[in-house]
């Protein structure tokens, strides 16, 4: 009986503990929140900035454990309107036919003369400038179909566009400038008569770009006759595109008030200013050579440069400021440069290297029809399924009004390591005509200059191991950021509020993990709205979000601040989180377009890739955590049976392999928004040439076979430079006709120029390449007198 009494009692003290408030807060609330303030990782105001830059969104829904299938499919495509359909089908068709990457690299170093002439003229550097200032006032959709098509043709002039309409100063103006400097600086930026540029990166601050050493100091100084409170800023800034030629400069800077002229403390903190590239002290320095590629690249120095405070981003009240104004314009410009970049650059791989396998023969067939080959295609066309529709629904997110900082990270992450993925892949089926360089490789300077997109804003080693997973657990997580905030100003109520929450959020996810768990995922309910063949991967989705959301509270639990500084683990748990952004962009893709039945092989490439590699992830994070206690919980209460995941198989990548070698709807949206090849502007499209005329001469071929076999006819020669001559034999016995003979014969010209490598003279052209710049310099000379 005493011991029902006692037994009795201790569950009253719990009750009593656990609901009634001012007890609880006193005996539970209050040890843990002391216990937090000691276990939490400390933050900067920079990194705090940056934690709360942008806003989440569907990496939310990922991070919870039970993400909102419907809310995800519900979200509306992005369309493009009329006004930006025919830009992107006139004017940056124009704009691609007037630059190619051989040209830029090996005769101007830089875009073509005509092609920057006419980049300004239409528009194309204040494509998100709105009307009322003159720019074209382009969604971040139609921002991001005009660089993916420019990179499907030519690296420097998707950079050069780029750069003025993401991260800049256009950007910043448009969010945080006074009215003046709008009115004085979009309309000029809009019309090209401003080349913009934004010097962030410091030689000893590079990744850690918030501990930039560019000091500005406050003072008071003679300016324009009067005496006026401003800056005298030093700074060494490299890596910095379009320095070269800007005329209008935005600089990042730390700004530091010894004398308290501003009355905000000694050090207000990071400040962004415009400065015009003529002002007294700049030094705009040679130029960088980022692996041969020639957009406009280089340093920016000054030493005590006065700068008056009016020329400060948004005026005084924005002093310290800039990098929250920094991280929320980069939440959202970093989902679309580089990802449509990289998948434009990746669409020109695929396009090209699957008609090149379609008509180069080897051993008396395609090369194409070899599986080794076919794995290599499958992993690019699958790759750039994925890729794109990431791309695409990042776009959409940012259409709604987003700013996805986290979302943003993946893009930029994902999308370039895969390109370069794609382009090796490239490299390697293309062979000898990949490696020899000249206007007829398509695929070369892709090749070198990859790394530049793994490197820039934001390495990717860094970006994978803390900013997908320490922004992401911190902002997507539901109770993480209100348990620090509380906790760091001591609010108890608020702090004892989160922290129940937070007990019920991991008990909930704990406890559909372990059902998930025991039963396989069967009690998984996928989206009924969602097609039939692809809900078996809403479900594992949906159990891989489970156990990512309970595996990060555990973690936070067990290896507390020190889980910023274990890269490994935070880059996996990342890759959980990144992989299942990436199937869910590739099954909204495939509901967005109407489901086509052509396009299912990409789908189930790519969905059981990221899937695969989810589980990967999953099962390095168990093998790896530094808590063993921490691992061995996770692996019994979530998958006690182990944890299985899809891979592509060999059957599914013939699949796919087959659809990007011939012609067809799947082929068409697969590389849709690429540039339009043309051979009366460049000898690269002979390939897409002949591969159109392909399929016509492979039908009478097959023809041919019982005459072949019958030996009134030889096989159809291998050595492309006999073709026509056989076609003629054919047409002398009757077994084709003059139009067929001529179609064979057009057939084989343009097949023998596209496997054909480019070589040159003992200078390797560079003669030519400067007569051709002088020519253009005496011609612009003579239009100007």
């Amino acid at each position: 009986m005493w011991v029902w009494i006692a037994a009795g009692a201790v569950l009253a003290v719990l009750l009593v503990m656990l609901t009634v408030a001012p007890v609880r807060r006193a005996m539970l609330s209050r040890p843990a929140m002391d216990a937090f303030r000691r276990i939490m990782p400390r933050m900067s105001a920079t990194e705090q900035a940056a934690i709360e830059s942008g806003n989440v969104w569907w990496d939310a829904e990922i991070f919870s454990g039970r993400p909102d299938w419907k809310r995800l499919l519900a979200t509306p495509a992005p369309r493009l309107t009329d006004e930006e359909q025919a830009f992107l089908d006139v004017e940056t068709e124009k704009l691609c036919d007037l630059s190619n990457d051989w040209d830029s690299t090996a005769v101007w170093q830089d875009l073509p003369p005509d092609a920057w002439a006419y980049a300004r003229d239409k528009g194309f550097l204040g494509m998100i400038i709105p009307k009322v200032y003159g720019g074209l006032g382009f969604s971040a959709y139609a921002h991001s179909q005009v660089i993916q098509k420019l990179s499907t043709r030519c690296s420097a002039a998707a950079v050069s566009v780029m750069v003025p309409n993401s991260l800049g100063p256009a950007e910043l103006l448009l969010h945080y400038g006074t009215e003046e400097q709008k009115n004085h600086y979009l309309p000029r930026l809009a019309r090209g008569d401003e080349i913009p540029c934004f010097a962030l990166t410091n030689p000893f601050a590079g990744s850690d770009a918030a501990s930039i050493t560019d000091t500005g100091v406050v003072c008071k100084a003679m300016w324009e006759g009067r005496e006026t409170l401003g800056f005298r800023i030093t700074w060494r800034k490299r890596y910095i595109t379009l320095a070269p030629i800007a005329t209008v400069i935005g600089l990042a800077f730390r700004a530091v008030d010894p004398d308290g002229l501003l009355g905000e403390g000694e050090e207000p903190g990071i400040t962004c200013v415009l400065i015009p590239r003529e002002h007294p002290g700049v030094r705009i320095g040679r130029r960088h050579w980022p692996l041969n590629a020639v957009f406009q690249n280089g340093p920016i120095e000054g030493d005590d440069v006065f700068v008056p405070m009016e020329m400060v981003i948004g005026g005084r009240e924005q002093i310290g400021n800039g990098w929250r104004m920094l991280m929320e314009c980069l939440a959202a410009g970093r989902a679309i440069s580089l990802p449509s970049s990289n998948v434009g650059m990746s669409k020109l791989a695929v396009g090209m290297v699957g008609a090149y396998v379609a008509i180069r023969r080897q051993f008396n067939q395609p090369i194409g029809a070899f599986e080794g080959v076919q794995e290599a295609l499958a992993r690019m066309a699958g790759h750039l399924y994925a890729t794109d529709s990431v791309r695409r629904l990042a776009a959409a997110a940012l259409e709604q009004g987003e700013k996805p900082s986290v979302v943003s990270a993946i893009a930029k992450y994902h999308v370039t390591e895969r390109a370069r993925i794609i382009v090796n892949d490239g490299m390697d089926v293309i062979g000898g005509k990949g490696v020899c360089m000249g206007p007829g490789n398509y695929l070369a300077r892709a090749y070198q200059q990859i790394p530049v997109a793994i490197t820039v804003e934001g390495a990717n080693i860094m970006t994978r191991t803390l900013i997908i997973y320490g922004q992401g657990a911190i902002r997507c997580h539901p109770y993480v950021l209100p348990l620090m905030r509380t906790a760091e100003a001591q609010e108890l109520k608020a702090f004892d509020r989160a922290l129940f929450g937070y007990v019920g959020f991991v008990l909930g996810n704990m406890a559909r993990a372990v059902g998930f768990g025991l039963t396989g995922g069967a009690l998984i309910s996928a989206p009924r709205d969602a097609a039939p063949e692809l809900r078996r991967y809403y479900k594992l989705a949906t159990r891989l979000s489970t156990l990512l959301a309970l595996a990060s509270d555990i973690s936070m639990a067990t290896v507390g601040g020190a889980l910023k500084r274990k890269g490994a683990l935070t880059g996996r748990l990342g890759d959980i989180l990144s992989q299942l952004f990436i199937l869910s962009a590739t099954l909204k893709r495939f509901e967005d377009e109407g489901r086509p039945a052509e396009d299912l092989p990409f789908v189930h490439w790519a969905a059981q890739d990221a899937l695969n590699r989810a589980a990967t992830a999953w099962r390095d994070v168990l093998a790896n955590h530094p808590s063993r206690g921490a691992a061995l919980f996770l692996k019994l209460t979530g998958t006690p049976f182990g944890l299985k995941a899809p891979t592509p198989g060999d059957a599914c990548a013939g699949q796919v392999a087959g659809l990007v070698q011939r012609h067809g709807p799947a082929r068409d949206r697969l590389v849709a928004g690429s540039w339009s090849a043309s051979l009366d502007v460049d000898p690269i499209a002979a390939v897409l040439v002949a591969f159109d005329l392909y399929p016509r001469v492979e039908t009478i071929e097959a023809r041919l076979k019982p005459a072949i076999k019958a030996g009134r006819l030889p096989r159809a020669p291998q050595d492309l430079t006999q073709l026509t001559a056989w076609a003629g034999e054919a047409e002398a016995q009757g077994l084709v006709d003059a139009e067929e003979r001529a179609l064979i014969a057009r057939y084989a010209e343009v097949a023998i120029q596209a496997i054909q490598v480019d070589d040159f003279p003992q200078d390797f052209g560079l003669a030519e390449g400067l007569a051709r710049r002088q020519a253009a310099s005496v011609g612009k000379g003579s239009k100007a007198a």
